[in-house]
């Protein structure tokens, strides 16, 4: 309009246009220059990410195999300056027992066949479980089959590569006790300290009794000290229960 008028000349408009359009290109180059920092902070923020290890599973670490300053890679390089882990992990909720049976024995272990594993550790602590799997491989050096058996119940005293002996169990007792001898249920007995150990009732009170066990049967098991025919055990809830605590009888 002002040059209409002719009140500014024609060499201003001219002046005017290319400051517009230079300040429209500096506007597209910062915005290019936006865009090229945004993509440097997410390479940055991807780098920070890389530094950080994140285990697969939630578990207890029990061995660091790399130290600061090592190479690590999924892949041995060989020379023994690179490391093919950072730590070893183990999964506390799924530990289960390995173990190897000979090949004349394979055919009598199944899946889900009961088992009871007694760890060097605490040779009077008898932990049920069951076979989980057999291994469809044997072991021709030693002629072996490997068996995997899992707990029926963990426990914070079971470690990892602990030693084990494992017995597997029948269904049900094959032979009857021997003279002065009882059988009692499984869950009847509880772990106190290493001890099996039963609650007995007499005379109206809890009576702690420490047990000298013989062979498992099925889902009973041998006492072969401790008690008698006709002792009375509690067989559920005993947890709950304290020596010599005054109790009743419900018939």
């Amino acid at each position: 309009e002002l040059f209409q008028r002719r009140l500014i000349a024609e060499q201003q408009i001219d002046t005017a246009r290319l400051a517009v359009d230079s300040f429209k290109a500096r506007i597209v180059l910062a915005r290019q220059q936006i865009g090229a920092a945004d993509a440097r902070i997410k390479m940055a923020e991807q780098d920070i990410d890389n530094c950080i290890v994140r285990a697969p599973f939630a578990g207890v670490v029990v061995s660091k195999d790399a130290q600061r300053g090592e190479m690590v890679s999924p892949i041995s390089a060989g020379g023994g300056f690179t490391r093919t882990g950072i730590a070893t992990l183990v999964d506390m909720t799924s530990l289960e027992i390995e173990v190897d049976v000979n090949e004349s024995y394979i055919a009598r272990v199944r899946d889900g066949q009961p088992v009871t594993a007694i760890l060097d550790a605490y040779p009077d602590w008898q932990i049920p479980g069951k076979v989980r799997t057999l291994i469809p491989t044997a072991d021709r050096q030693k002629a072996t089959v490997k068996v995997r058996a899992s707990f029926d119940k963990l426990d914070p005293r079971i470690l990892p590569d602990m030693g084990v002996k494992v017995t597997f169990l029948g269904d049900e007792p094959t032979a009857a006790p021997s003279s002065g001898r009882v059988l009692v249920p499984r869950t009847a007995i509880r772990d106190d300290g290493g001890k099996p150990t039963v609650f007995l009732y007499r005379d109206g009170r809890m009576e702690r009794r420490v047990l000298g066990l013989g062979q498992a049967r099925g889902n009973d098991q041998e006492v072969i000290a401790g008690l008698a025919d006709g002792d009375q055990i509690v067989t559920a809830g005993a947890k709950d229960l304290r020596d010599g605590q005054r109790v009743s009888v419900k018939r």
